[in-house]
C-alpha cells in the first residue's frame, strides 16, 4: 500500500504525518511553530522530507494560500506567513513526487472522501476559525476554478462599507462569520472594544440576554452565506469545520437555510475527518492525481 508523508502549513503551526492509501494515519504526529522567517520554514520542510522521504511515495502538502490547478505552487499570498512562503518551489524539496493543495479544499476532500459529506457527489465545506476557509465539491470533482483560485469566502454580506475585511475589501463573509467576526459583532452590539470571543461563547453558554444576542446575530450571518452558496450550488450537503463550527446549531441551520432556499432541500452537518483533515486529504488528492 502506497504511503504519503502529509505535511499541513498553517500560520502559526506546521504539522506532519504518514498517510496511507485509505486516508489512515500511520505514522506519528509532529508539529512545529510557524516561524516568520521563511528561512526556518524552509528548514523545518527539508528536515521533515529528509527524515521521511525514503518511507514514503508521496509528499503531499496542505497550504494556506490558493494553488495552481497543476498542484506544484501557491498563486497568491497568504497574510499570515512570511511574504516570501509563496515563492517556494515545493518540486525541489524531494526526490518523489510533490502535490501541494490548498488547506480547506483538502479538508473538504477529506470530508468527501472519509467524512461527513462522504458519498455526496455535491459539498460546500466551511472553516469557520480566525478567518474562514472554503472547499467545494461539484460532481465528485473538486471545484478549482480557471486558475486554481475558487472557493474564496469573500462574497459580499452587505454594501455599505461597514467592515474592511483581511481581503482588503469590504463586508466578506469572512469578516462576518469568523471568530473575528463574533468578535466584531460583539463590539458593536456590547459597545465594548475590549469584549473577546471567549467572554461571548461563556456567556451564551450561560444564558447571558447580551451574550446570547450577539452570539444570535453571528449565527444568523452564517445563516444568510449557507443561504447562498446553497441557492449557488445545490449542495448534498454543507459541512462546517474549524473551531468555532463547534458552537453552531445545525438542525437550526438546516431548517432555516431549507426554508428559505430555491434549490432542493439540503442539510447542514459538522465535519467528521477529524483535527488532520487538511493532511488526510492532501494524501488522499495527491494520490488520485499522481498514481
Amino acid at each position: 500500500m502506497k504511503k504519503a508523508l502529509a505535511i499541513d502549513v498553517g500560520g502559526t503551526k506546521i504539522y506532519s504525518t504518514i498517510i496511507d492509501e485509505n486516508g489512515k494515519i500511520v505514522g506519528d504526529i509532529e508539529k512545529f511553530a510557524t516561524s516568520k522567517n521563511y528561512d526556518e520554514i524552509l528548514s523545518v520542510f527539508k528536515s521533515v522530507v529528509a527524515k521521511h522521504e525514503n518511507e514514503v511515495d508521496l509528499i503531499a502538502f496542505s497550504t494556506c494560500g490558493a494553488v495552481n490547478n497543476e498542484n506544484t505552487k501557491i498563486i497568491g499570498s497568504t497574510g499570515n506567513i512570511a511574504k516570501e512562503y509563496p515563492n517556494t518551489d515545493f518540486q525541489s524539496l524531494s526526490k518523489k513526487p510533490v502535490f501541494v493543495e490548498n488547506d480547506a479544499n483538502c479538508a473538504a476532500w477529506a470530508e468527501f472522501e472519509i467524512g461527513a459529506s462522504k458519498g455526496c457527489q455535491n459539498s460546500v465545506m466551511l472553516t469557520l476559525g480566525t478567518g474562514v476557509g472554503g472547499g467545494i465539491i461539484v460532481d465528485g470533482k473538486l471545484l478549482k476554478g480557471k486558475n486554481g483560485a475558487a472557493g474564496e469566502m469573500h462574497f459580499k454580506m452587505r454594501t455599505d462599507k461597514h467592515r474592511r475585511c483581511t481581503c482588503g475589501s469590504w463586508d466578506c463573509f469572512e469578516i462576518y462569520c469568523s471568530g473575528t467576526g463574533l468578535k466584531l459583532t460583539g463590539e458593536e452590539i456590547s459597545k465594548n472594544p475590549d469584549i473577546t470571543t471567549y467572554d461571548i461563547i461563556g456567556g451564551w453558554q450561560k444564558g447571558d440576554e447580551l451574550m446570547t444576542e450577539i452570539f444570535n446575530k453571528w449565527q444568523n450571518d452564517i445563516l444568510q452565506g449557507i443561504i447562498g452558496l446553497a441557492n449557488l450550488f445545490d449542495p448534498d450537503v454543507v459541512v462546517l469545520s474549524g473551531s468555532m463550527a463547534e458552537f453552531v446549531d445545525v438542525e437550526f441551520l438546516t431548517k432555516a437555510v431549507n426554508d428559505e432556499i430555491v434549490t432542493t432541500p439540503t442539510k447542514v452537518v459538522k465535519a467528521q475527518a477529524g483535527n488532520y483533515s487538511g493532511m488526510i486529504g492532501a494524501a488522499l488528492l495527491g494520490f488520485r492525481k499522481v498514481f
